[in-house]
């Protein structure tokens, strides 16, 4: 409890201060920022009109959509928990997740989520559910007439509860409390004191995610535009970007291979793109350079996680011929982040030497929620044990090697393997699009590396081939026991390359050497 303005208090003075300039564009709709300040009000006062008090918990499902941000907005002015559903996630998830998560009211978009609004809102006995426009089993919180926000003294701070991607399993649901909205308020303060151009940001990124969150809050924090797009589409994402002059936006790896293998590229004009962002999962040095080659020097590597959402940045990505190793590197810590590689142990490594790679930040989570065990384990002293490998260099960058669960166990061979340096090499060969490696059970080592590859257009490279490059690049320990050629690899709900359903591929085409507790226990 608190009786000082909550952040969203200081950012409606931010949008005041912003004018008249444009602010959110998406689903047909160009919003001022006077717009969207008083939509962010009249919803809070259709919350308030139809029951929603400060501390409660409300469970929303949105696409990603203008309303979506302008909702938590509204929420967290008046001290609510915001619980964002993925509806993109599995039934069985969701209805773990609501179980969990205990609302007090449901708020879901009737016409983004079709029926799957209306069963979650039915199986809700006794709880209120609203709607975001009409049509739905609730009160419509857009109808207008609604009476001004009444916010009493001493309301509780607001908070949000997130899915992880569901990397490693079933998504856990990570706690964010009003610090991490306030560090990334300090953040915008940051940008703009630096004298930075205004933003033009695309995101694909939903608020049901920890990065959909910063990215949509920064952009707004800091005046500048923000362009919402519900569905990946390389081709629209190109026009996109020509049309509206966009000066920033985010892809993952796989989404960032589209776009460079699209015909559509050719002759497309990002000359005003000034922070081009790849994240959420390793990209191949190989398509860098080519990437680099098209966009100029507007690249930048980020890493984070659900827990700890932007631990490192490289800004202005060049093929340096003094440092050709910093294309694989995810760049030093980014703003208070402090970051340090430990033994199994706990102890501090040395750099050059890989372990787990541990994060301390005003922008780390505050707990798993309904898992204590699990966010001891996490989150000891305010640091976040990342589940990430790696190790640093002499001048504090950052190199990550595999997660964790992904290390490829060598018993035999008595040496960790890692496959990120396996699909780097992989991915540099003319003839190779992608690459993912996972660790396969082996009767004389314990587990080899297998790898998916995708292939260039009428490629014919055979995989006898791609062995003989890992041996020759790295050694005969790196060489794949298998390559698999496909068309393309698999991606979970956040366009990270999923090695979970790899290794369900591998355990489906090999029964008898499916090790249920190397391949499904890794899951």
């Amino acid at each position: 409890m608190t009786d000082r303005p909550n952040y969203v208090h200081e950012a409606l003075e931010l949008f005041a201060r912003f004018g008249d300039r444009e602010a959110l564009v998406g689903g047909g709709r160009r919003l001022t920022y006077p717009q969207i300040a008083a939509e962010v009000r009249g919803l809070a006062g259709a919350l308030q009109r139809h029951g929603v008090r400060p501390g409660d918990a409300v469970l929303m499902m949105l696409g990603n959509t203008v309303q979506a941000p302008l909702l938590q907005l509204a929420l967290h002015l008046l001290g609510c928990r915001s619980m964002w559903i993925a509806p993109v996630t599995s039934r069985r998830e969701i209805d773990e997740f609501v179980a969990l998560a205990r609302p007090d009211a449901f708020v879901h978009d009737p016409r983004a989520t079709d029926s799957l609004g209306a069963e979650i809102a039915a199986g809700l006995s006794g709880v209120p559910v609203l709607c975001l426009g009409p049509g739905g089993s609730g009160p419509d919180l857009t109808a207008s007439g609604h009476p001004p926000v009444d916010l009493p003294a001493g309301a509780p701070t607001p908070e949000s509860f997130l899915q992880t991607s569901g990397t490693t399993g079933t998504p856990k649901l990570v706690h964010h409390r009003e610090s991490f909205y306030r560090q990334i308020l300090t953040l915008a303060a940051d940008f703009r004191a630096a004298g930075f151009p205004l933003l033009r940001h695309l995101s694909h990124s939903p608020m049901w995610l920890a990065s959909g969150q910063i990215t949509t809050l920064f952009n707004l924090f800091t005046g500048g535009v923000l362009f919402l797009r519900e569905q990946w589409d390389p081709a629209v994402f190109i026009r996109t970007v020509d049309a509206e002059r966009l000066t920033s936006t985010f892809v993952t790896p796989p989404m960032l291979y589209e776009v460079l293998d699209h015909p559509a590229l050719d002759g497309a004009d990002f000359s005003a793109m000034f922070m081009f962002n790849v994240g959420a999962g390793p990209a191949a040095p190989a398509r860098l350079r080519q990437a680099i080659a098209r966009f100029g020097p507007c690249l930048r590597i980020v890493y984070g996680l659900s827990e700890a959402v932007v631990i490192c940045a490289l800004p202005g990505l060049t093929d340096d011929p003094e440092h050709p190793e910093r294309l694989r590197s995810c760049g030093r810590p980014y703003g208070d982040v402090t970051v340090q590689i430990r033994d199994a142990d706990g102890r501090v490594l040395p750099p050059g030497e890989d372990g787990e790679v541990w994060a301390r930040t005003r922008l780390s989570f505050a707990g798993y929620h309904g898992q204590p065990e699990l966010t001891a384990e996490t989150l000891v002293d305010d640091w976040v044990r990342t589940r990430d490998i790696g190790h640093l260099d002499a001048d504090g960058y950052l190199y990550l090697v595999d997660r964790l669960q992904d290390r490829i166990l060598t018993r035999q061979r008595s040496w960790p393997i890692y496959s990120r340096p396996i699909e780097d090499v992989l991915a540099a060969h003319p003839q190779v699009r992608a690459a993912a490696v996972i660790g396969v059970p082996d009767p004389v080592a314990g587990e080899l590396p297998y790898a998916y590859v995708v292939p260039a257009p009428g490629a014919t490279v055979p995989g006898d081939e791609l062995i003989a490059l890992v041996t020759r690049e790295l050694s005969e320990t790196w060489a794949p026991g298998g390559v698999e050629f496909v068309e393309a690899l698999p991606v979970n709900r956040s366009a990270k390359v999923d090695k979970r359903a790899l290794r369900a591929r591998y355990a489906a085409a090999h029964p008898a050497d499916a090790d249920p507790a190397v391949i499904g226990g890794r899951a």
